[in-house]
């Protein structure tokens, strides 16, 4: 039996599915892949390094057309590289947005 308590205060879901995002002030919207998600964090897989602390715009595309894509504010708590010369950055939610919101980033 095991002995282990979560000390997370949300349920981590694992996840593959397309993302985009943008660093806030950044003209371009990059592509990435979401590997875990909950209602307070997403973890997401790039080609590109992103600083700590960084405010990200975060589009989540899930698998089938009948659920709408995600939108959230997200600060990036830590990014590291990746085996496959990519990198993981680690966020937290900081709030969700809506279409109307979103709109703007995610043309």
């Amino acid at each position: 039996m095991q002995e282990y308590s979560e000390k997370r205060d949300f349920y981590r879901m694992a996840v593959d599915c397309a993302a985009r995002y943008r660093v806030d002030g950044a003209g371009s919207v990059q592509n990435a892949t979401v590997k875990d998600l909950s209602a307070g964090g997403v973890q997401l897989r790039t080609a590109h390094e992103v600083a700590s602390g960084a405010t990200l715009n975060v589009e989540i595309q899930p698998g089938k057309a009948i659920t709408p894509p995600l939108h959230a504010v997200a600060k990036v708590i830590r990014c590291t590289p990746t085996d496959d010369g990519g990198f993981s950055i680690a966020c937290t939610i900081e709030r969700m947005l809506s279409v109307d919101e979103a709109g703007a980033d995610f043309p």
